[in-house]
């Protein structure tokens, strides 16, 4: 049985991968955060900012931006290592925060959030990748696990303080509180990791491969989001983006399958594993951007809550998904077993998107909070463990492009939440409003749609009102239940997933570089993992 004593130079290892860890939870809480800091800010922002037509578009724009470079980061960062694409990532998120802060109509506010988007998808990524540089497959689910507590830990703050931001000094303080926290990030990431590159012989960089994918990512979404609703079917220009989409997403696949360095390796879809854990975090994405993007903006317009109340609202989905996916982190780690904890947790998350659907105005907040938590107990067994099992059926030179990969799809699916779920309710609550909403006498400016706020509607005469919060619950809470369909193909699909053994050890030697800085972590065993890469 080996010691429990550690040596002075093993503590300083240990330590050393503390606090290299803690760097990277702090970059996963700054992209995480941003996320959901607007969620209880955005009716407020939208009817100052006369567009809340365009409010899918606020979280749709950074989705979409995070979703293009999330395979980008994960290719260049195998070739080039990770701390200069994080150093990257978190410079072009601070500069998104400061346009967003100073945004004066929704169209910088969408800008903003877009080049937040090319920086946040660096930052999710590529802290996962990191993890899986220094620790072992069978060790990993208890670290991947507190990444994803930062996610729920950030969901709930982020609520909290977008409605602490609204309602006192206002809203676009959510944008600048992201320059103290990325200026601590980017200190601990120059700081912290620092573990050598492996020396890998690198082709050309994919370029024509990163267009094609930007230009077929937009047209998929452009089509979704706008066909219906903004613009017909049968339009031109809903037309022209399928076309224009089918096009760049066939020339994609041929210039992946001829390039030196393909930013998605068409050898990534030959495993089993990464297929199915892929289209079921796609599916469950949809449920998850949907649920959380868009409850905050629930309790406001239809239950009157406060922008602060309403992120409080939000804990008990939060708190449930925290509490799992640490859990089910420790569990696999414990264990070494996987399999079934998707399952169960699509299961209980199908459980959840149902009852939401069903929610109306005489549902009591305390009833609503009971199915939130059952959506935040399926998300939190679900999606982390999902990464794991990507991550596990890969060489670590392939970690962070697989890692990528995978994440870019869960965010396709989380991009197609979010737009559909907000263009969606943005179309049937105007619809609905249009048959409640007085109509305004000729000469007087009536309440219009675009210009609601929350407060707005709690000052409305008590006939008025009742309708219209009726419209509200009634455009949003069925949508939840049309999800359902989705996370039970997401549990037919995992249903397949082979359960392969977790390593206990990361490839390669130690390196001398990575001895002399103490970049290495202490196994269970009180053996040093091994490390073959540079963050």
């Amino acid at each position: 049985m080996a010691s429990t004593i550690l040596s002075a130079p093993e503590r300083e290892q240990k330590r050393s991968f503390i606090l290299l860890f803690l760097a990277l939870m702090l970059v996963m809480f700054l992209a995480s955060l941003s996320q959901m800091v607007l969620a209880s800010a955005l009716p407020t922002i939208v009817g100052e900012l006369n567009g809340i037509e365009h409010l899918a578009w606020v979280s749709a724009g950074y989705l979409l931006a995070a979703t293009i470079m999330m395979p980008i980061y994960g290719k260049l960062s195998d070739v080039f290592g990770r701390k200069p694409l994080i150093v990257i990532a978190v410079l072009l998120f601070l500069a998104g925060s400061v346009v967003g802060a100073l945004a004066g109509d929704m169209n910088w506010l969408i800008a903003g959030r877009a080049i937040q988007g090319m920086g946040g998808g660096g930052l999710m990524i590529l802290s996962q990748a990191s993890i899986a540089d220094v620790v072992p497959a069978r060790e990993r689910g208890k670290y991947m696990g507190l990444l994803g507590a930062v996610f729920a830990v950030s969901s709930v703050a982020g609520p909290l303080l977008g409605g602490w931001f609204t309602d006192g000094p206002g809203w676009r303080w959510a944008f600048w509180m992201n320059l103290p926290i990325g200026i601590l990030a980017l200190v601990a990431v120059i700081a912290y990791l620092r573990i050598p590159l492996k020396a890998v012989e690198r082709g050309r960089t994919d370029v024509f491969g990163m267009i094609l994918m930007a230009a077929a990512t937009t047209g998929i979404v452009l089509v979704v989001t706008w066909g219906g609703s903004t613009l017909a079917w049968d339009s031109p220009e809903i037309l022209g983006l399928i076309v224009g989409s089918v096009v760049s997403l066939v020339l994609f696949l041929i210039v992946e399958s001829k390039a030196d360095e393909p930013i998605i390796p068409l050898t990534l879809f030959k495993d089993l594993n990464f297929n199915l854990s892929t289209i079921a975090s796609l599916l469950i994405s949809v449920a998850m951007f949907g649920a959380i993007g868009y409850l905050p903006l629930y309790f406001q317009m239809a239950r009157g809550e406060s922008a602060i109340n309403a992120g409080l609202l939000m804990i008990p989905m939060m708190a449930t998904l925290l509490i799992t996916s640490v859990g089910t982190g420790v569990l696999v780690s414990k264990t070494g077993k996987y399999k079934s904890l998707p399952i169960y947790g699509t299961i209980i998350l199908t459980i959840g998107l149902l009852l939401l659907g069903t929610v109306t105005l005489t549902t009591p907040i305390v009833v609503i909070g009971l199915y939130m938590a059952l959506v935040g107990t399926g998300l939190g067994a679900s999606m982390q463990i999902l990464t794991l099992i990507v991550q596990n059926s890969f060489p670590n030179n392939m970690v962070g492009t697989a890692t990528a990969s995978n994440n870019y799809f869960r965010q396709i699916g989380g991009t197609l939440g979010t737009a559909v779920v907000g263009s969606l309710f943005v179309s049937r609550s105007s619809t609905m409003l249009a048959t409640v909403l007085p109509a305004p006498a000729e000469g007087e400016a009536g309440v219009t749609f675009n210009s609601f706020t929350p407060e707005i509607i709690r000052n409305l005469p008590e006939d008025v009102r009742l309708p219209v919060i009726g419209a509200f619950n009634e455009a949003l809470m069925p949508l939840f239940g049309w999800m359902v369909p989705l996370a039970l193909v997401s549990v037919a699909v995992l249903l397949f997933i082979k359960a392969k053994p977790l390593s206990t050890k990361v490839e390669g030697d130690i390196m001398p570089e990575a001895l002399a800085e103490g970049q290495l972590i202490m196994n269970d065993d009180d053996e040093p993992g091994r490390v073959d890469k540079r963050i």
